[in-house]
């Protein structure tokens, strides 16, 4: 009797084992990727790292403004890099060869505009 009890407990053991095993095995991937976006200013840094935020699956956005690419953490379960460039599309900014959307990148202020799109101020004011 000792000997199945002995037994009920490993095996209880080795099916939890194996459990969580088969358990940590489907838990989402993160992944990483770089992403070309058309950032022009701190402003721009702001808006698509808090765009990206919010999109659903992403982990972490950080925007180098020096090299003008996001490289944003993702799980790969939950979003693919075509809805991340979709969402930074629809931010204002180009995200690899996906252009911005025209109506969202009309509403960007001048200074998150490509320099040869802004309305040149003469007052002295740079952003």
């Amino acid at each position: 009797m000792k000997t199945q009890k002995n037994f009920s407990k490993v095996l209880m053991v080795v099916l939890a084992t194996l459990i969580s095993g088969f358990v940590a095995a489907q838990e989402p991937k993160n992944t990483q990727i770089e992403i070309k976006v058309s950032s022009q200013c701190s402003m721009c840094k702001e808006t698509i790292e808090r765009t990206l935020a919010f999109e659903k699956g992403v982990v972490k956005a950080t925007l180098d403004l020096e090299t003008d690419i996001v490289t944003v953490v993702y799980k790969t379960a939950r979003t693919t890099p075509e809805k991340i460039r979709e969402a930074i599309s629809k931010a204002g900014y180009d995200a690899d060869d996906v252009a911005a959307d025209p109506k969202a990148y009309s509403n960007l202020p001048d200074c998150c505009k490509k320099p040869e799109d802004q309305q040149h101020d003469h007052s002295g004011h740079k952003h």
